[in-house]
């Protein structure tokens, strides 16, 4: 989906996620001593006003401007800076930064390993990548998400993605995420976390 595509969705709703963080960033990232941060591919900032509000400073970059204009009207006062802009084009500028997050950015490999290099690459020595998303076993062992196979992924790819970068894995598995079905049933999605600590 492009763009144009994304703005349609965010406008048909009047919220296309929850207000609350994601539970793996939200469970991940609590114990993280604050500094500056930057969520790639956005939406309307759940992640990234959360993160302000333990007082980070926050870049949330997303190529929708719907959705970020909904992300800066629901927390006016977050603190965030709302940048309009793709994740595959976006450039980090001379600062580095503390922190990257990735959550369910769901593209085809070669755009993926692009996402996935440029938030590492925007982080200082010490600072910390965090990916989260769609598990390619979701398809066939979980629930919801993409049917698109070629934009699931798992925490192997992603480390693979990072090619030759100086990292420490924190952590890199498969999680389950209990989501409730259309009859109402609780079901389990499965989602790939990646959490490394870049050391060069």
């Amino acid at each position: 989906m492009d763009a144009t595509e994304w703005d349609a969705r965010y406008a048909e709703s009047e919220r296309v996620w929850s207000l609350g963080p994601n539970q793996f960033v939200e469970a991940a990232l609590t114990d993280l001593p604050p500094g500056r941060a930057v969520d790639l591919a956005a939406g309307e900032g759940r992640n990234a006003v959360w993160l302000a509000s333990r007082g980070w400073d926050v870049t949330a970059v997303d190529f929708s401007r719907v959705a970020l204009e909904r992300g800066r009207e629901t927390a006016p006062d977050a603190g965030v800076t709302w940048v309009c802009a793709d994740v595959l084009t976006w450039q980090s500028g001379a600062e580095p930064y503390d922190l990257a997050v990735l959550a369910y950015l769901q593209l085809a490999e070669s755009e993926r390993r692009q996402a996935t290099r440029t938030a590492f690459g925007c982080l200082r020595r010490g600072g910390t990548f965090f990916l989260v998303a769609h598990d390619s076993s979701n398809l066939t062992e979980g629930t919801g998400g993409p049917q698109d196979p070629s934009v699931l992924m798992t925490a192997d790819d992603v480390l693979a993605d990072l090619g030759d970068a100086s990292y420490d894995v924190v952590r890199a598995t498969r999680v389950e995420r209990r989501v409730a079905g259309p009859d109402g049933t609780e079901r389990t999605a499965y989602d790939a976390l990646v959490r490394v600590v870049r050391t060069g």
